[in-house]
C-alpha cells in the first residue's frame, strides 16, 4: 500500500488571514456549522497568475492536471535565514530532473511557523537564476515551506520572482509542511485548491505518495 504524507499546515482561527465564528450548534440547532473567513493565501496555498498580473489564469481555470504529479524532494537542510536559493542548491536533482515534473524544496521552515517574525521576514527565497531554470525546465509545481517564494518585504523582488514563475507556467505552492517526513527522493505530489471563481489563490490540501513509483496513481 502507498504511504500517504500530509504536507499541509492546519488553518487555525487567529492565525494571519484566518477567522472563524460558530453559525449553528447541536445544542441550539441540531447540527454544528461555522462561518470561516480565509485570506486567499493563508496557510498552505497555491497562487494563480492573476495574483501578480502574470497572466489570465485564475484558480478555477487551473487544470487539475497541473495540481498533481511526480515531484523531486530537494533537501536543503540546514539553511540559514534569508538564503537566496540558486540552481546550485538543487545538486544532482538538476541533472536528474525531467521536464514537466515538480520540485519540493525542503527547508524545514514549517518549524518556524509559531515565530511570526522569522517565519515571514527571515524566509529563504528563490533567486532569479533558479526561477528562470524552473521555467526553462517546465517545472509543473514549485513547492516551498516558507509562506512566500520571495521576500515579502521587498515588493520589486517578490513581484519579479512571482512574475517569472507564474508567467512562465510554473504553479507555485507555498506554506508546505512536513517535507522532513518524506523518505523517497521522488514522490507523487498533490496540491488541491477549492474552485474559487476568479481566485487569485487558495488554501490547498497538499499530500504525497511517499512510496515507489509502481504504487502511484496513473495520470
Amino acid at each position: 500500500m502507498p504511504h500517504l504524507v500530509d504536507l499541509t499546515l492546519p488553518l487555525t482561527p487567529g492565525q494571519r488571514g484566518v477567522g472563524m465564528e460558530p453559525k449553528n450548534t447541536v445544542a441550539r440547532d441540531g447540527w454544528n456549522a461555522a462561518t470561516w473567513h480565509l485570506y486567499s493565501h493563508a496557510g498552505t496555498h497555491m497562487d494563480s497568475q492573476i495574483h501578480f498580473d502574470a497572466g489570465t489564469e485564475t484558480i478555477d481555470t487551473k487544470p487539475l492536471s497541473l495540481c498533481l504529479g511526480p515531484a523531486w524532494v530537494v533537501n536543503l537542510v540546514p539553511l540559514a535565514p534569508r538564503t537566496v536559493l540558486t540552481v546550485a542548491h538543487l545538486g544532482p536533482v538538476a541533472t536528474q530532473f525531467s521536464d514537466g515534473e515538480s520540485l519540493l524544496l525542503r527547508t524545514d521552515w514549517h518549524h518556524h511557523v509559531a515565530d511570526v517574525v522569522l517565519y515571514r521576514d527571515g524566509l529563504p527565497r528563490i533567486g532569479d537564476d533558479l526561477a528562470a531554470w524552473c521555467v526553462d525546465h517546465r517545472v509543473k509545481m514549485l513547492g516551498v515551506e516558507p509562506p512566500s517564494i520571495a521576500d515579502v518585504n521587498n515588493l520589486p523582488e517578490v513581484t519579479r520572482i512571482h512574475k517569472i514563475l507564474l508567467g512562465g507556467g510554473v504553479t507555485i505552492v507555498e506554506g508546505l509542511a512536513h517535507l522532513d517526513r518524506l523518505t523517497q527522493p521522488r514522490v507523487f505530489f498533490h496540491a488541491l485548491p477549492l474552485r474559487l471563481a476568479a481566485g487569485d489563490g487558495c488554501p490547498v490540501r497538499a499530500f504525497a505518495y511517499d512510496s515507489p513509483p509502481d504504487t502511484w496513481p496513473r495520470l
